[in-house]
């Protein structure tokens, strides 16, 4: 039985007499628990069957193999901790890319201090932890009136670890799967502006930080990516605007959240007017930061934000209780603004995806898929004038002069391309 499996028959079957099997009694499996201390069979009908149930048995807590790199003898709060340490060395990263931002790194070294290390969990062998402990772990985290994403959190350094050890085979049990967490309340809906409202929310902005805001309108770069801007990522001549680095509160220049956030954008032609104003009126060039408080420090995005809603709420106070002026905004919902615009203007999702720097596509029909044009009868609608025409529908923004003769592979070309 070296695979732990073996056929079972009968006492009246004629294979004990040294003839072929005439009974159906099945398969058995076992598998010897060390914990337990004793050996486990059981009986199935299949070979199939036998050798998928033996297959998880190993795979039991009780079974759980272990090699020294996944630091099953080290406790929970001790693995992380080396884990920690990994990420901001580099040589713990991300699956599929370079690293963790410094942010992350500085996220998951708090969870582990603040709530791994002094709980009971966090005493627990890496190779022993089981799924009812994090179960236990998380629900004492929810009757602590803790929020459905705190929690959530919380349990973030203990999946990714997981996750690393059994996707290099140095565990074979994840105790962090499956584990039950409260919904919580649903997020608050997007922000998401008009054109018109991005220009009365801009119009009353102070002229040094008017550009910035339009910016994160017009070419949806997220926070960090426009601290890091400098002005020779801004071609004006060929009217694109190149996204080459984020930037860390504490650490600085980093590299983009991912290969995707490094991309090209169009800067559109009023943006290219607040982008020359405002360069003529500080003097940068070269290396300098396009918005930074000063041309080598980028600006604090919480003196920005302040500024921004203290113009717009004397904005609204100044037309009284009747006043329509639009309601304020942070920089990521003027991201999601762009999207949107970017939808309104009939651009694929493509290139929405490569724009917004998403990785993956799906990401983008997750976070904007209901503003993209599709209802039945909006497809209906366009397959019926598709098919009486006998050829390609062209919209009017297909045969913009200017993207009439931009080169296939242009960003332009790629934004208005059905």
């Amino acid at each position: 039985m070296a695979e732990g499996i073996r056929r079972r028959h009968s006492p009246s079957c004629n294979s004990r007499n040294g003839g072929r099997c005439s009974c159906a009694w099945g398969w058995e499996a076992g598998v010897y628990v060390p914990r337990e201390g004793r050996r486990v069979t059981r009986t199935f009908p299949t070979k199939a069957e036998a050798r998928s149930w033996r297959a998880d048995a190993i795979r039991a807590p009780g079974r759980t193999d272990k090699r020294p790199s996944a630091g099953g003898d080290l406790t929970l709060a001790e693995a992380l901790a080396a884990y920690v340490d990994g990420m901001r060395t580099g040589r713990v990263r991300p699956k599929g890319r370079e690293r963790y931002k410094p942010n992350t790194t500085r996220s998951y070294e708090r969870v582990v201090r603040v709530y791994i290390a002094p709980s009971s969990v966090g005493q627990i062998k890496v190779a022993r932890l089981r799924r009812r402990d994090l179960q236990e772990f998380a629900d004492e985290l929810h009757a602590a009136n803790l929020s459905a994403g705190t929690i959530s959190n919380i349990l973030n350094p203990v999946q990714a670890f997981y996750r690393r050890a059994i996707d290099r085979d140095e565990l074979s049990y994840n105790p962090s799967e499956r584990i039950d967490l409260p919904h919580g309340r649903s997020k608050r809906p997007k922000r998401i502006a008009s054109k018109e409202e991005a220009a009365e929310l801009l119009g009353v902005l102070d002229a040094t930080v008017r550009p910035v805001w339009a910016t994160a309108f017009y070419a949806g770069l997220r926070r960090g990516e426009l601290q890091a801007l400098r002005v020779c990522d801004v071609d004006f001549e060929a009217h694109l605007i190149a996204v080459e680095r984020g930037w860390d509160q504490v650490e600085g220049v980093i590299e983009p959240k991912s290969e995707a956030g490094r991309r090209t954008v169009p800067m559109l032609a009023i943006l290219a007017d607040y982008l020359a104003a405002d360069l003529r009126r500080t003097g940068r060039s070269g290396e300098d930061l396009v918005f930074g408080r000063t041309p080598e420090q980028a600006f604090y995005a919480s003196t920005l934000d302040y500024g921004a809603k203290k113009a717009w709420k004397a904005a609204r106070a100044y037309g009284g209780e009747a006043s329509s002026f639009p309601r304020p905004i942070t920089l990521h919902e003027c991201r999601h603004t762009f999207a949107s615009l970017l939808i309104d203007a009939g651009a694929n999702p493509k290139a929405i995806q490569q724009f917004m720097g998403h990785s993956k596509i799906q990401t983008t029909f997750d976070v904007y898929g209901h503003l993209l044009p599709g209802s039945h009868d909006e497809v209906r609608e366009r397959m019926d004038g598709y098919l009486r025409g006998g050829g390609l529908m062209i919209h009017s923004w297909q045969i913009a002069d200017w993207g009439q003769h931009a080169p296939l592979s242009s960003p332009e070309c790629l934004l208005f391309r059905g």
